[in-house]
């Protein structure tokens, strides 16, 4: 037997599992390299799961024996090159550390006595209330009540956990009760403790108006031309922009363009309750009906948001630019700035179009600076920067907030524009801090002086890419991986090629899938996605924590201070983690929306495109509001369809009818799941 194919010996080993709706789990051992998580990841069938639930640290045996997670069975060890489905087995010894102890769920009655039944999925297991529960007799007079739940007990020997009710959140299906759902169960709080709220009106008492004392340290830029530009429904403005023509000197025919960023770090300081509670939260979260803030509003939307006609303290990226983008000086420090204008994109496009409106006197320094941006977005294209531009939706809700409307959201030009400057001053600042105080080695060493918050994407998998290539061959098209890697100009090509064909947002959302996601780290490795060898975040500091942090370690570079931040790789993976804990609410809200809209509208036809082919069946997304359904192979009635993973299509037996990944077809809304927030669509012949 050759060696290399021999199971490997049993041994325990620490990772954290995920899980699914049947029960079973995948464990990605701790500290796998990003290329080689999936060689290193461990199957667990439901009998070996051991009471582990999705995002818990365990400790993992390894048992020696292989899985086949396509076909649901034991298999032979075959070699993970050839693309198959086959990996290592393992049963879980014991938990290290739950990821969470609360789940939200609706409660169910059964054999006279009362469960509660997860909301999400991924917890496999239904909780069992115990009949002496303190709030079970208020809960049981209403049916269909959501609760949130706390796991109690639950021991090896036991099928199913204990949990206790916490808190009765409403009747299933009513807005509030669901938005509130999707935020408890994320440990989501929409209210702030009150030493937080105490501390924010506190400031808002002793720093309004701006003290003149600190004014007169910062550099004064009230003269100069400023606006926001933003969403039209926004209420904080992170960031705004500055303008003025250099007529005489060195620099006489060039701009100077300010980024100036809300200068949160001003009144947050560290170790206080309002840092303590924004650290926690490290983000803002984005639903439908709502945002989440991170910090108080007293500071979100006023002391800090940079709103117009107001004097207000800001941290600021200033450039000396001339028409192709080229940069000839740069300078960072705080500053004092007023806005003229509060623009949103759609106003600010008017201008860019000719309109006459409020704030066509900005309309030459807008076509300027959207001129100068298209230069820097082209230069970012032949650097190696991604095009991964894609559809958005937006609701419109009714008073009851059911949702009556879905509409795609327009990409602008001015979109475009502000977004290149964000990117110039993250990428700046990133660069300007790293070459202060980097170690020469490629990275900061942990704890050292200024030592900072980078945002990195690595590069994608081979495995991944070889999928991404074997999809995009399905499909028609080509991507030029060569042992095992690619480069952005290859995915930029691609990309370029779909445009306009049918197929174009759904090869956009797999290639998107096939890339390593973007992290928090301490560790400069760049940004592969953007192709920038220097990256952070430092343009949201209202909304974002890690923003919040390289402001203050900028702060000290620039007083040559040699700040000492301890703690910024826990900082740096507690981000990573609750970003995706926000991405995922955001998420839950407009998947829970769609399916209520189309619940409203079964019987209905409409257009779409099969986004996905599988041996269950077949997904098709809407072409005008990416409402996602699946039709069942089962119910397709004329045929037996086989599925066939290497073209990405099904197929009739008898009549050879095929079905393809990236088909344009017709379907009939046949059910809504808002529970499982699920459709099921019926193809039209």
């Amino acid at each position: 037997m050759d060696q290399k194919n021999q199971p490997p010996s049993t041994k325990s080993a620490i990772g954290t599992i995920r899980t699914n709706s049947k029960g079973f789990g995948f464990v990605t051992l701790a500290g796998t390299p990003q290329t080689k998580k999936r060689d290193q990841e461990i199957v667990v069938t439901p009998e070996f799961i051991n009471t582990a639930l999705n995002g818990d640290e365990v400790e993992v045996r390894i048992t020696g024996k292989y899985f086949d997670v396509r076909k649901g069975r034991s298999a032979r060890r075959t070699s993970v090159e050839k693309g198959d489905f086959v990996q290592m087995a393992g049963q879980v010894e014991c938990i290290v550390r739950r990821a969470r102890t609360q789940f939200v769920g609706t409660l169910v009655q059964h054999d006279n006595q009362w469960w509660v039944r997860p909301d999400d999925r991924r917890a496999y297991v239904d909780f069992l209330i115990p009949a002496n529960d303190p709030l079970i007799a208020n809960a049981s007079n209403r049916k269909n009540e959501k609760v949130l739940v706390t796991l109690a007990h639950w021991q090896a020997n036991e099928h199913y956990p204990t949990g206790a009710l916490v808190e009765l959140i409403g009747t299933k299906g009513e807005h509030e009760v669901e938005i509130q759902s999707i935020l408890l169960d994320r440990g989501i709080d929409q209210t702030f403790p009150e030493a937080v709220t105490a501390e924010a009106h506190k400031i808002e008492q002793t720093e309004k108006p701006l003290r003149a004392e600190e004014i007169a340290r910062r550099r004064d830029m009230r003269d100069t031309v400023t606006f926001t530009i933003d969403p039209i429904d926004a209420k904080d403005f992170d960031d705004a922009l500055s303008y003025k023509k250099i007529e005489s000197g060195p620099h006489a025919g060039r701009y100077e363009i300010g980024v100036h960023i809300a200068d949160v770090s001003y009144y947050v300081r560290p170790g206080t309750p309002l840092d303590t509670e924004a650290l926690k939260r490290s983000f803002s979260v984005y639903l439908v009906d709502r945002t989440i803030p991170m910090l108080p509003e007293v500071l979100s939307n006023d002391l800090c948001s940079l709103n117009p006609h107001e004097d207000r303290f800001a941290f600021s990226a200033i450039f000396i630019m001339d028409d192709a983008g080229h940069i000839h000086e740069r300078w960072f420090g705080r500053t004092v700035i007023n806005s003229n204008h509060r623009f949103s994109y759609e106003s600010a496009q008017d201008i860019l179009n000719g309109s006459t409106g409020a704030g066509h006197e900005h309309a030459e320094t807008l076509t300027t600076l959207n001129r100068i941006a298209k230069k820097m977005q082209q230069e970012n294209y032949k650097r190696g920067a991604i095009d991964f531009e894609q559809d958005e939706v937006k609701f419109k809700l009714d008073e009851h907030g059911k949702p009556i409307a879905i509409i795609k959201k327009e990409r602008l030009d001015t979109h475009k524009l502000v977004e290149e400057f964000m990117l110039l001053a993250n990428r700046e600042v990133a660069e300007f801090i790293y070459k202060k105080h980097g170690n020469g080695a490629g990275e900061h060493v942990h704890g050292a002086a200024g030592a900072s918050i980078y945002r990195i994407h690595d590069l994608p998998e081979r495995e991944r890419l070889q999928e991404l290539a074997l999809f995009l061959q399905a499909l028609g098209f080509h991507l030029p991986v060569k042992h095992g890697k690619i480069t952005a100009r290859d995915i930029n090509i691609l990309l370029e090629s779909v445009k306009g064909v049918p197929e174009e947002s759904l090869i956009k959302t797999a290639t998107i899938r096939s890339m390593a996601k973007a992290a928090y780290s301490t560790k400069n490795i760049g940004h592969f996605g953007l192709g920038f060898s220097f990256y952070t975040h430092f343009t949201s500091p209202i909304r974002r924590y890690t923003d919040l942090v390289v402001h203050r370690v900028l702060a000290g570079v620039l007083e040559g201070t040699q700040k000492v931040f301890k703690d910024l790789e826990a900082v740096s993976a507690h981000a990573s983690e609750r970003e995706i804990v926000a991405a995922e609410a955001e998420r839950a809200s407009i998947k829970y929306k769609q399916v209520e809209y189309m619940s409203e509208r079964i019987g209905q036809e409409f257009s779409g495109t099969i986004s996905g082919v599988t041996d269950w069946g077949i997904y098709i997304e809407d072409t005008a509001t990416r409402c996602e359904g699946m039709v069942p192979l089962r119910e397709l009635g004329d045929d037996y369809y086989v599925f066939n993973p290497r073209t990405y299509t099904v197929e009739g037996e008898r009549t050879r009818r095929k079905f393809r990944l990236g088909d344009s077809v017709r379907y009939r809304v046949v059910r809504a799941d808002l529970d499982s927030k699920t459709l099921d669509y019926a193809i039209v012949s």
